[in-house]
């Protein structure tokens, strides 16, 4: 079966080919050659050695089965329906408590996801995490931090008829599950702060 190109985004293109995906991060002309090839070969082997990790621990993500260590990973396809598509008619509270479950995880595991958002969270049997793109190693209480501001950002704006239980519920279950969680969640009020004061500004 050829390639067929089902989603497009800022680094990546995505194709299906023979029920697996293929993840090929394209060249941007607006950079120097030489930089460009570098980057993207960093990322790539970067996000393939975090879908390692994760399978390695058992983690619900698309399992690697390819990377030529340039610009193309082969990934496991996963089946069901977007959390962005299912989550306001569904058990709201109990997909958010595995969410957050899910996020002390991989943060337990010092894996930042980086784009945590329902668009990257697809629903089969449990909730799979998916696009590892802008995944990175980190112990750092601050970008913790940053990884929870983003699923609260990506609630407010998906969900905003139940977002603010949808996060108490995520927060409240990966504050008992995340290692330092308080010294996150402490950090996660500076974060927000911030974020306030540069809104505050720029209004």
């Amino acid at each position: 079966m050829p390639k067929k190109l089902i989603a497009q985004g800022a680094e990546a293109k995505l194709f299906l080919e023979d029920g697996k995906i293929i993840k090929k991060r394209f060249p941007k002309k607006y950079r120097i050659k030489i930089i460009d090839d570098k980057l993207r070969n960093f990322r790539t082997r970067r996000e393939a050695k975090i879908l390692q990790k994760l399978q390695a621990i058992n983690f619900t993500s698309p399992k690697l089965i390819k990377n030529d260590e340039k610009e193309n990973l082969m990934i496991e396809r996963i089946e069901g329906k977007l959390i962005k598509d299912i989550l306001e008619t569904s058990d709201y509270k109990k997909l958010c408590a595995e969410i957050g479950q899910k996020i002390a995880i991989l943060h337990n595991n010092s894996i930042i996801h980086g784009d945590l958002t329902t668009s990257n969270m697809i629903l089969n049997k449990e909730i799979y995490f998916i696009d590892f793109g802008l995944s990175f190693f980190s112990e750092k209480a601050e970008d913790k931090a940053v990884d929870l501001h983003l699923l609260k950002e990506g609630l407010e704006s998906k969900h905003y008829k139940i977002w603010q239980e949808c996060f108490k519920h995520a927060i409240g279950i990966y504050k008992k599950n995340a290692k330092n969680s308080d010294a996150t969640l402490k950090r996660l009020e500076a974060v927000e702060k911030r974020g306030r004061y540069r809104a505050k500004k720029g209004s």
